[in-house]
């Protein structure tokens, strides 16, 4: 077999793993985030300022925001169970340090504490659960592109063929989930009024780079002969053409429905595709082709996975849409927060739920087609996964109060209300030294450019398989190049942010 045909079998014919095995894999994020917040928290309680010196702080930031997820998807794999709880105890351990140092120097009863909490004011305009979902679903998206074509990244964590929940089959749905929390109907003022058809016309404009990255990727695959995994998306199509058209599809469902029923949308889209799958052979033209033995004859025929599953992404971003009218609504207290903490956790109980009864009145879950309970199932996890960014936030906060004038870049920013006596017509005032840490912060620097990481990623993953026999590396090289590749892709982005460079192509 040549190497192409090696690297193509080395990545099909795979089942995926368990529901529960992804779900732990999830809370290491916000565990990392978390840690990287109190050890700063710590560092401000010894030293009395931020750390000031921007190459620690990118070293830190790769070091307890990256570096970690780059060890629990390849050598640390088999205990990724206990990797949590390993996290946590870190955690609970700086926190307590953090209580009992602060604890010499003032003398606040603990209660007194958590009524200030409860009580506290954040800053209505930022959410930065949703910058840090975004930020994080990038960057587990960039280890796995290349992490997926090593022996130590578990095949069970790559792409499902047919039926299954590989971790990987999680970060198309997740990535739309993403880019609909922050679409242009998502941004829009309610108050104000504007024509119908001006999202569409912004989405119009503004998915034409994602086109152009589609066709430039379908080139250059095909004129090296880079390998590819033909049942994912069909012969000629990709994700960037996924993405646009997904987006555009949206724009017009929600210029033609009310934004605020774009849920009912996009039920009516899951259910009735799961319907057609169902009772049609549709779900027979997409697995076996026109002719039943995997045709590949014609454009549809030739792509039938990425044009047919557009049906159950469109469903997941109309739903993502939703979720972020809903986040968006003005909370502007730690207990508003608590509230709707409790709201995500009910709703991950219910899609949970449906999950499994979806999969046993249909069938089980699958990305290739994006059926139904595909669709439930990216839904579930994400809002999992901002749970735990909600969760994790709330947690800073805490802590910030225990010890006055720190902060953390990406974390809520605790203000102070208005005086009584002018209420009417003035703004909260931030407390702490927020928009100065928020310059040191390795999420801030990928926020900046997501769509310019994500494409650097690909195009550096393309140049380690040219380059290197990745099938048959041993650990401590693979750990090596992942980390090596991590780091230049952060550093990249890290230079841009603090030369405040934004690159945008539209």
């Amino acid at each position: 077999m040549s190497q192409k045909q090696l690297k193509e079998a080395f990545i099909s014919n795979l089942n995926g793993t368990s529901l529960l095995e992804i779900s732990a894999g999830l809370s290491l994020p916000p565990l990392c985030l978390l840690c990287r917040g109190l050890l700063l928290i710590l560092h401000y309680l010894h030293h009395g300022k931020p750390v000031s010196s921007r190459k620690h702080s990118l070293l830190l930031d790769f070091l307890v925001l990256v570096s970690p997820l780059l060890f629990s998807c390849t050598v640390l794999s088999p205990i990724i169970f206990f990797i949590p709880f390993i996290l946590a105890a870190f955690c609970a351990g700086i926190f307590f340090k953090i209580y009992s140092q602060r604890k010499r120097e003032a003398r606040e009863p603990f209660g007194q504490i958590v009524k200030e909490f409860q009580e506290s004011c954040l800053d209505p305009e930022c959410i930065p659960a949703i910058t840090v979902f975004r930020v994080y679903i990038n960057v587990l998206t960039s280890i796995s592109i290349l992490a997926v074509d090593f022996p130590q990244y578990p095949r069970r964590y790559a792409k499902a063929e047919t039926y299954g929940t590989g971790v990987m089959d999680l970060g198309v749905g997740a990535f739309l989930f993403g880019n609909a929390l922050v679409c242009p109907e998502v941004r829009q003022k309610s108050h104000r009024t504007q024509p119908r058809f001006s999202s569409l016309a912004r989405q119009v404009f503004s998915v034409w780079p994602l086109i152009s990255l589609g066709v430039g990727r379908l080139l250059s695959v095909k004129s090296i002969e880079y390998h590819e995994h033909t049942s994912e998306y069909g012969v000629h199509w990709n994700f960037f053409f996924t993405l646009a058209l997904v987006r555009l599809a949206a724009s017009l469902l929600l210029a033609i429905f009310p934004r605020q029923k774009a849920w009912l949308v996009a039920v009516a889209v899951a259910v009735l595709y799961q319907l057609l799958l169902s009772t049609t052979p549709l779900k027979t033209f997409i697995l076996h082709g026109s002719d039943g033995r995997g045709s590949r004859l014609g454009f549809l025929d030739a792509n039938r996975e990425g044009l047919l599953s557009l049906f159950g992404y469109l469903a997941i971003y109309l739903a993502s849409v939703q979720v972020g009218l809903w986040l968006l609504q003005r909370r502007s207290s730690v207990r508003g927060w608590l509230g709707a903490l409790r709201g995500l956790a009910l709703a991950v109980l219910a899609l949970w739920v449906l999950l499994q009864l979806c999969q046993a009145c249909t069938e089980p879950v699958s990305r290739r087609m994006a059926n139904l309970p595909f669709c439930t199932w990216v839904l579930a996890l994400c809002l999992l996964l901002l749970g735990f960014f909600v969760l994790t936030d709330l947690a800073l906060v805490f802590t910030k109060l225990l010890v006055k004038g720190s902060g953390v870049p990406c974390c809520w920013k605790v203000v102070q209300p208005p005086d009584s006596r002018k209420k009417q017509g003035m703004e909260a005032v931030p407390v702490g030294r927020q928009d100065k840490l928020s310059q040191l912060c390795l999420i801030s620097a990928i926020n900046k450019n997501q769509l310019l990481f994500f494409l650097l990623a690909n195009v550096v993953t393309g140049a380690v398989n040219i380059l290197i026999d990745t099938i048959h590396s041993k650990a401590a090289f693979t750990l090596c190049i992942l980390h090596l590749y991590m780091f230049f892709n952060c550093l990249i982005m890290y230079i841009l942010h603090a030369r405040n460079i934004v690159l945008k192509f539209w």
